[in-house]
């Protein structure tokens, strides 16, 4: 009769985890494909590729513009195609969290409401790019939404992977989440370089009618000196993890990666400010590189918040 009960209710827990099944790797799917769309969106901008398509949500009126494709509007066209099919996929998402939902977390379906609305946002703004003619204010919020996309997926990929903390995580689960808030605010100033071409303005020592030359040099060196406070939050995490004994292994490999990544972004930053801009993969990889610290982070607050949350394992 034991036995009877505990196979029925084997049998409940895995029919009640086979929609948390098919939707978890699909979040993690779309935290790629969005990743890329970031990297393919900052090619975009230094390959001066915004406006290569005129017109929106078409190119040239169609939907494959044969005849005047080339690089630029390679690049315009294909990231247009990569945010649709993230957005159909984010459509999915939240269709089958809703249609699942007494047998996912009850937080699930409205997360997954929040990023549909996101990515919905998103490309209102990616149309306003085109039509108001890549205006920097919109440019930055364009970026800005999509990390917050990218974000909103990776806290809902995270919370639904397997994880037993071990309870050491200490006060970890804060740096994290505020080296992740600095990692942001620093992104969406480099956002604001780029769309302004600050870097370029005021090294070469151009005025422009609408934006002196000043201005764009106070643009430029506030991101520069903008990356202290993430720095200094970001190695937070890395020394406050190497300290921390009994630390759950893949909250320590997550802040190893995160150092890793702080130096390697920082050398980027430095390269393209002595070269200018003037190389654009390393332009891209820098942006990239920015993203997935950020993504790193992210995964490491919701980790270690998790880890604080809920109570080590008995065997531990």
């Amino acid at each position: 009769m034991n036995e009877f009960v505990l196979e029925q209710q084997n049998k409940a827990a895995t029919v009640a985890r086979q929609p948390q099944e098919i939707i978890r790797p699909l979040v993690w799917k779309i935290c790629v494909a969005t990743l890329i769309l970031m990297a393919i969106g900052s090619a975009t901008r230094v390959m001066n590729a915004g406006l290569a398509c005129p017109d929106w949500p078409l190119c040239y009126g169609e939907l494959v513009p044969a005849k005047q494709m080339n690089l630029q509007v390679f690049l315009e066209w294909f990231h247009r195609l990569d945010a649709a099919l993230i957005g159909c996929s984010a459509i999915a998402l939240c269709g089958l969290s809703w249609w699942h939902r007494q047998s996912l977390p009850k937080w699930l379906p409205w997360a997954s409401t929040f990023a549909l609305f996101l990515i919905v946002f998103q490309g209102i703004l990616g149309g306003l790019t085109v039509t108001e003619l890549l205006r920097f204010d919109i440019v930055t919020a364009h970026l800005g939404t999509a990390l917050l996309f990218f974000t909103t997926l990776l806290i809902i990929g995270t919370s639904l992977s397997p994880y037993q903390g071990t309870g050491t995580v200490g006060k970890l689960p804060w740096v994290g989440l505020t080296a992740a808030i600095c990692v942001y605010l620093q992104s969406l100033l480099g956002a604001i370089v780029g769309s302004r071409w600050a870097l370029h303005q005021c090294l070469a020592g151009e005025l422009l009618a609408a934006a002196p030359r000043y201005q764009l040099c106070d643009v430029m060196y506030s991101h520069i000196f903008g990356l202290v406070p993430p720095t200094i939050a970001t190695l937070a995490v890395v020394f406050i993890s190497w300290r921390t004994p009994a630390l759950h292994p893949t909250l320590r490999k997550l802040a190893n990666m995160a150092g890793g990544l702080l130096i390697l972004q920082l050398l980027l930053g430095v390269a393209t400010f002595r070269l200018h801009l003037q190389v654009e993969p390393l332009t891209v990889c820098h942006q990239a590189i920015g993203a997935t610290l950020l993504g790193t982070l992210v995964v490491f607050t919701v980790l270690s918040l998790r880890d604080r949350l809920l109570p080590p394992s008995p065997t531990q």
